[in-house]
């Protein structure tokens, strides 16, 4: 495992493997650990060929063979950390099973699987926001792009829930719910060795999409900031994130977010009250996103994060919505 190895080691037989993405955001962390009954996968990439590719060179520098794949962790079903679950499943022979919450595995069927009814959803949700057909086209594909990138899906799916344990690399894993990034994320904290498995729930140098999408459970942004003032007690000498690199200073990050969210919900807010009859969210979020830089993909993530941020002022009665000819325009009340 030599520097330009995809896999190191980061804690006691714990490995980070990272896998290219195609995108902006051009790595997930995904990990590796070893236990008396085998091998653990925490999270898992697109299904890719340069993505298995990866995963191979893991394999072959840890010399693990597919049959001591012992099971699959999930942090949350979105499709880099999700989806070559499926692949990896059935490389081993179909028998690990693959653990995620009960939330997110509704949602992986429900978005990933069936998909029935998400192109009409979404396109009600941008032309609600006020985004220009000339979107739509693109917006709608990389939704599409993002679920072949899933497939083949799990087989064999078991749920854990908040409040349990699960033992798996040796280590003994208490079981945490971390809304907001997504409904029913799950984060994984050993408290023998204060090292915790954080998704996508807190990240270094770039702060998480919390977006309101068309089957997202009301108020992510204000979940996900009482969740991260909850966790801000906890004790992680090491966090291994889902992006970026590893986290010590816990409490330090979380610290950032919940200012970066203030700073953010003020900028929103000042966009909004320029316009004397107020704006519409992708007029909002085009004042604060570069949209010269941004793709379709990332487009949309910044109108999700845009409305999550907007509905939040609107509940704290900082703005209003109002509504003409279908789209939804936020004013100073």
């Amino acid at each position: 495992m030599h520097s330009t190895s995809p896999v190191s080691a980061v804690a006691d037989e714990v490995y980070q493997v990272r896998i290219p993405l195609p995108f902006a955001l051009n790595r997930v962390n995904a990990y590796l650990l070893r236990g008396s009954d085998g091998w653990t996968i925490v999270d898992t990439g697109l299904n890719l060929p340069e993505c298995r590719a990866v995963w191979q060179a893991a394999f072959a520098a840890l010399a693990i063979v597919p049959e001591a794949i012992a099971q699959i962790v999930l942090t949350h079903m979105h499709p880099d950390h999700y989806g070559l679950a499926g692949w990896l499943q059935a490389l081993a022979g179909g028998r690990p099973p693959v653990f995620m919450s009960a939330g997110e595995a509704h949602d992986a069927q429900i978005i990933w699987v069936q998909r029935d009814g998400r192109v009409g959803q979404m396109l009600a949700l941008m032309r609600a926001c006020g985004v220009p057909e000339t979107y739509h086209e693109g917006i709608i594909a990389a939704g599409a792009r993002m679920a072949e990138l899933t497939a083949p899906h799990p087989t064999r799916v078991e749920i854990l829930a908040p409040g349990e344990t699960i033992a798996f690399g040796g280590r003994s894993f208490a079981i945490l719910h971390a809304p907001g990034h997504s409904d029913a994320q799950l984060l994984f904290y050993d408290a023998s060795d204060r090292l915790l498995l954080c998704g996508d729930h807190v990240l270094m140098k770039i702060t998480p999409n919390i977006g309101l999408w068309p089957d997202t459970q009301p108020r992510p942004l204000q979940r996900y900031l009482a969740s991260l003032r909850e966790l801000r007690a906890l004790d992680a000498r090491l966090a291994l994130p889902g992006h970026k690199s590893l986290i010590i200073d816990w409490q330090g990050r979380i610290d950032e977010l919940l200012a970066h969210h203030d700073h953010r919900l003020a900028a929103m807010e000042a966009a909004a009250a320029q316009a004397p009859d107020g704006a519409t969210v992708f007029e909002v979020s085009r004042a604060i996103f570069d949209y010269e830089k941004l793709t379709p993909h990332e487009i949309r993530f910044a109108v999700a994060e845009t409305l999550a941020h907007l509905e939040a002022l609107r509940e704290a009665h900082r703005l209003q919505r109002d509504e003409a000819a279908g789209v939804w325009r936020y004013v100073k009340p």
